[in-house]
């Protein structure tokens, strides 16, 4: 699965709050009204310059904090192709690959703001602008056949079951 897409970098301990400011877990039910508030924290302006198919780059513990759907579910909504990062906090990883948000593990410290980029999940690369790849962590076959699938409940459904190939 290849995904390509402008990078939009942040820093290292991205929690879920700051994903999504929990004042708006409250205001409303719908994901996609919320997506409208995503980074506001951090970027006030950052979901009206998202376009869909764009990536979230980021440092290392990226989605730290709450264990609930929202944060990865909020992206998913508005579009974003995939996140990137140094690592992510175990519970944000389980519930992207849930709901079917990709996501790769890949050294990001050389990748710029804005930097045009080409995942390739199964391969575990991130290639740059500049030709460069870089070698992450390829995910199991599994887990992007359940993102490919739309979430492992569309997974589910799709086949009947747990695919494990």
């Amino acid at each position: 699965m290849i995904l390509r897409g402008k990078a939009h970098k942040f820093g290292d301990h991205i929690n879920t709050d700051y994903i999504i400011s929990s004042k708006y877990k409250y205001k409303t039910s719908s994901i996609e009204e919320m997506a409208k508030y995503m980074f506001e924290d951090i970027d006030p302006k950052f979901a009206s310059k998202a376009q869909p198919g764009d990536l979230i780059v980021a440092g290392s513990n990226f989605g730290c904090g709450s264990s609930r759907e929202t944060a990865p579910r909020v992206l998913k909504a508005a579009g974003i192709a995939c996140v990137v990062a140094n690592s992510f906090s175990r519970i944000f990883f389980r519930n992207a690959i849930n709901i079917g948000l990709p996501l790769i593990i890949c050294r990001t410290d050389s990748i710029s703001p804005n930097e045009i980029l080409e995942v390739d999940l199964e391969a575990g690369t991130v290639k740059r602008d500049n030709n460069e790849i870089l070698k992450g962590q390829s995910l199991p076959k599994v887990m992007v056949r359940i993102i490919q699938d739309g979430g492992l409940k569309n997974h589910i459904l799709k086949h009947g079951g747990y695919v494990l190939d």
